[in-house]
Order: C-alpha cells, then sequence, then structure tokens
C-alpha cells in the first residue's frame, strides 16, 4: 500500500529546483505554470537566495511547483493514498485530481499572498520543539501564549507566535523538550494570525470547480479520509488557521496498511518523521532527480504486490 505525501513550507533551498529543470519537457511546464500566476518559478527555484524563498508569497508556489513537477517525472504512478503537511495539501489535491495543476498553483498563489500579507500584521514566527511528552508540551504552549500550530508526531511539535513569545520558550522550554528550533517560515501559519487569509481564500474557492478524489486523500486537519472535491476545497481553505494534525495523517496510514511512503521533491522532512513513527514502512524522499530510478523500482514493486 503505497502513500504519496507533499511537504511543507520550510523545506525549500537554494537552487533546489535547478537539476529537475534539466529533465525533459520540465522547464517549458515550469515557465507556463510562471505566466499562469505571474511569478518567475524558475528564477525562484533556481539562482534566488535563502532570504528570498523565504517569502511565503513565493515559497508556497514554488514548493507545490516543485511537487508537482517530481511526481509526473516518476511517470504514471497511481498511489493507494495522498497527504501533505501545510501547503502540501494543495498538491496533494492535485495528485488525487481534486485539482489541475494550473489551479492548484493559482489557489496556491491566493494562499501565499494573503498569508504574507496576514503574517505583516505582527512578527510572528514558528519553532519545532524536539522531545518531551505532547501532552505536557501542548500544555506548556498554551501558558506561554502560544499555539501547537504543527503536531508531527515523532516527538515532534511546531509551536507558533509573536517573536516575544517564540523568545520566551527558548528560555522557558517544556519538560523533556531537547531542542528548540527556529524555522524558516514567515509568519505564525496555522493560528488566529491567519484568520485574515481565510476569507481571501474563501473567495478564491468559490471560482473553483473541484473533482471528488480518485484516491484517499488524507486531511492534516484530522487524519480523517475525504470524499468530496468539495469537502476537500473547504479544508484547504480553513487549514492556514488551524493546527497541522499531521501525527493523526500517519495513524491514518498505518490503518490503511501502509507499506511505503514516498515524498515528493524537496522530499526529507515527512520521510524523516515517518522513519521514527512509522517503523517498517520503506520510505523514499524525491531530492534530486537521482531518486527517481529508486523510487520508480519501489512504485512497480508495490504495483506487482498488489496485483
Amino acid at each position: 500500500m503505497l502513500v504519496l505525501v507533499a511537504p511543507g513550507q520550510g523545506a525549500q533551498t537554494p537552487g533546489f529546483l535547478t537539476p529537475w529543470l534539466d529533465l525533459p519537457g520540465a522547464a517549458d511546464r515550469v515557465g507556463a505554470w510562471s505566466d499562469a500566476i505571474g511569478l518567475d518559478l524558475v528564477h525562484y527555484g533556481t539562482k534566488a537566495d535563502a532570504e528570498e524563498i523565504r517569502d511565503t508569497a513565493v515559497a508556497q508556489p514554488l514548493l507545490v511547483a516543485a511537487g508537482l513537477l517530481s511526481a509526473t517525472a516518476l511517470g504514471e504512478v497511481v498511489p493507494d493514498a495522498v497527504a501533505g503537511h501545510s501547503v502540501g495539501e494543495i498538491t496533494a489535491a492535485a495528485f488525487a485530481g481534486v485539482l489541475d495543476d494550473t489551479a492548484a498553483l493559482r489557489l496556491v498563489r491566493t494562499r501565499g499572498l494573503a498569508m504574507a500579507e496576514a503574517a505583516a500584521v505582527t512578527r510572528t514566527g514558528m519553532s519545532a520543539l524536539l522531545g518531551g511528552d505532547p501532552e505536557v508540551t501542548v500544555e506548556h504552549l498554551k501558558k506561554l501564549g502560544l499555539t501547537p500550530a504543527n503536531v508531527n508526531g515523532a516527538g515532534q511539535i511546531v509551536a507558533a507566535g509573536t517573536m516575544e513569545q517564540l523568545a520566551a520558550l527558548e528560555e522557558d522550554k517544556p519538560e523533556g523538550v531537547r531542542r528548540v528550533v527556529p524555522l524558516k517560515v514567515a509568519g505564525a501559519f496555522h493560528t488566529h494570525h491567519m484568520a485574515p487569509a481565510v476569507a481571501a481564500l474563501e473567495e478564491v474557492a468559490r471560482g473553483l470547480a473541484p473533482a471528488d478524489p480518485k484516491v484517499a486523500y488524507v486531511s492534516n486537519k484530522d487524519g480523517q479520509t475525504v470524499a468530496t472535491g468539495a469537502d476537500v476545497v473547504t479544508r484547504l481553505v480553513g487549514q492556514v488557521a488551524n493546527p497541522v494534525r499531521w501525527d493523526l495523517c500517519m495513524e491514518t496510514f498505518q490503518r490503511l496498511g501502509a507499506t511505503a511512503l514516498i515524498e515528493v521533491c524537496p522530499g526529507g522532512t515527512l520521510t524523516g518523521i515517518a522513519k521514527r513513527a512509522l517503523p517498517g514502512v520503506r520510505t523514499l524522499a524525491l531530492k534530486t532527480p537521482d531518486d527517481l530510478d529508486a523510487a520508480r523500482a519501489l512504485i512497480a514493486e508495490h504495483a506487482g504486490a498488489a496485483s
């Protein structure tokens, strides 16, 4: 049982798209997407520095484009389930056939711009907490006025709030937490700070014509599989101001009988969590085109086992 997943913001690094654009037709495809959304994805994916691609309005479309491009490079693959972390849910919606590629990129362009605008109101950010008991950590964060914005499982929770609140967290870590790691994001995503972005997405969503998912679509709102395209879009709109429950998604992967998990470009974050939380599940991250052959072999192996 194969799961295809897409990472969220913070996974991007300078130049990560460069080797993918050498694949046949890739540069033309990304160029067309750039024209469709009014953002030079080729430039930002190859030449921009870390600060430029930290910009929410840039990072989000760039990540969705990279995920779509790398998934296409795999060839004809029909996973048993798909899911995405935060903005990766839009990539997953395209994998599942809920949105076509252009609609997905236009939606994420609006999402990135709206969230960047919301983030500009107050200086906010996010930090990952490694280790500790989840219940103890969550209660401690609430005392500091922080939101457990991503509950990722495998001993990782991401706190979000103002920079002052995050500074206080550095000085007063929850019991058992080994490290507090600031993330490469420009705002307190998946918190009340993002409420203004919800209205902007609701307006765009009204113009979409989503199809029902062709494969199991696992929502990071609550880890549930979603049956209709309309429900997928509703969840995509609301999740920008609500916590990501990746831990519940992984519980669903287990319940569905997952045996392999492939993370699209820029892979690494979600496979790292899965290695700790899903023992026995084979994982593979698409970091560069050099990983494609191994991914295709894993897909073929699972297709053969299923048949």
